[in-house]
């Protein structure tokens, strides 16, 4: 594709990242107040400018290239940067689409969540935060739906992750280190142990995040996803794991970090085995975080430092 010799401009950026957003190009025109036609041609001059095919069309939407979610991370980043300048100096509000976030399903990521969206103080404002499978988290953050994720790794499936990152130009950055425990119910007669053993857990329900087609064993969410157990169910929300805890005495694998504000029926209490988990954020290897995001996992970091973890990073 040839290259335009004249400049970018911000209005082709924000038209780009609202098509890339919505995965179609009338719907992006329609939230815009653009005609269809307009914004396709603002699209298709883009690409010519930048030499390079951003969005690949078909009857469903569009999706974007290689290069497109490469572009988009810039692109966010000059818009981004260009809002802040307008809040400052002309008083203008913030911009609506502020961050996304993929996670693995933490109360802490939620609570990290909650406090930033509070401290942005927008009257108006459209965050994102998908608590979902590993394999989606990854894909999320490689196609830029998200601009970073939140998951773990140990010395398990270290090397699997490690390497679907690489592939995929994505990098894990460590955030912290955190204990094993297990969650259940206040009502569980583990509830009030000071530690417990794996044998203490042989005759509870064994409940476990549900992985759909990628359900390896490394890309479980919970450590020691190799152990048998005589009773499993896999559930696939947060709100679900917590209500089999109370009406099955359930238990799950986790970091030991629970908000009582958010999770008031659940405890952690410490598991008695010789791991760790190391949880961190992952985004694109080339390019730098918005604002928001550094934001985001400031929060992170605010929100676990109360619990005593280990920082990493």
């Amino acid at each position: 594709m040839a290259r335009d010799s004249s400049g970018i401009t911000l209005q082709q950026l924000t038209y780009f990242i609202e098509v890339a957003a919505e995965g179609s190009i009338s719907a992006a025109a329609d939230l815009l107040y653009v005609s269809q036609p307009t914004m396709s041609a603002a699209m298709k001059e883009l690409e010519t400018r930048v030499g390079r095919a951003l969005l690949l069309r078909s009857a469903r939407g569009v999706t974007l290239t290689t290069d497109g979610a490469e572009f988009l991370g810039y692109a966010r980043q000059v818009v981004e940067q260009v809002g802040l300048l307008e809040q400052r100096y002309l008083g203008r509000p913030p911009l609506r689409r502020l961050l996304g976030v993929s996670a693995q399903h933490y109360s802490f990521a939620v609570d990290a969540f909650v406090r930033m969206v509070k401290a942005s103080g927008a009257a108006e404002y459209e965050f994102s935060l998908r608590e979902t499978r590993t394999w989606d988290i990854i894909e999320d953050v490689r196609t830029l739906r998200s601009e970073l994720g939140i998951l773990y790794r140990n010395d398990f499936n270290r090397n699997v992750i490690d390497k679907l990152l690489r592939d995929s130009g994505l990098a894990f950055h460590p955030l912290f280190l955190a204990e094993p425990h297990i969650f259940v119910s206040r009502r569980n007669r583990l509830a009030s142990r000071k530690s417990v053993m794996l044998d203490d857990l042989a005759d509870l329900p064994r409940l476990t995040f549900d992985q759909g087609a990628n359900n390896s064993f490394y890309f479980a969410e919970e450590i020691l996803s190799t152990l048998s157990s005589k009773q499993e169910i896999r559930v696939s929300d947060r709100a679900t794991i917590f209500n089999l805890m109370i009406g099955l005495d359930g238990y799950t694998i986790s970091t030991g970090i629970i908000s009582d504000d958010l999770d008031p029926e659940i405890v952690a209490v410490p598991l008695d085995v010789d791991e760790r988990i190391e949880i961190g954020w992952i985004g694109h290897s080339a390019i730098p975080l918005t604002e928001q995001a550094l934001r985001y996992l400031s929060e992170v970091r605010t929100v676990v430092a109360g619990f005593g973890v280990e920082l990493l990073g």
